[in-house]
């Protein structure tokens, strides 16, 4: 099977809403994912600019409060877009999984965005506790 996605989870304490509530301010993207953006700025025109490494892109925020999902989407070739898909789901017990799934690069090692995609999880729980 070609794969084309890597898709990891983590168990947090921190409350489904409270996860989105962070996801949702694509500003503070930087704190937990830096390998994704350096700087997320609102912009009038698409909602959200991103840089990374001097190179700014356009950046389309989907959040459901309800279902508990955030999608962070760019443009990723000429009329195809895509990015990262986030879900919040109740852990039982109290606290929530969070699930996320990448598209895998042209050009990047699957290992290497399996590694950021953990440590991206790990520091995202660990901020989403702290709130």
């Amino acid at each position: 099977m070609d794969r084309r996605t890597e898709t990891q989870s983590i168990e947090s304490e921190a409350d489904p809403d409270v996860v989105v509530a962070l996801l949702a301010e694509a500003n503070r993207i930087p704190e937990w994912a830096p390998a994704f953006a350096d700087t997320v700025i609102g912009d009038d025109r698409s909602g959200w600019r991103a840089i990374k490494d001097g190179r700014a892109f356009d950046l389309r925020v989907v959040v459901s409060r309800d279902s508990r999902t955030v999608d962070y989407l760019r443009e990723l070739a000429p009329g195809s877009e895509g990015g990262a898909y986030i879900r919040a789901v109740p852990r039982p017990g109290g606290g929530s999984v969070v699930i996320m799934t990448l598209p895998l690069l042209a050009g990047v090692d699957p290992a290497d965005t399996a590694a950021n995609l953990r440590a991206e999880l790990d520091a995202l729980a660990r901020l989403a506790e702290g709130s």
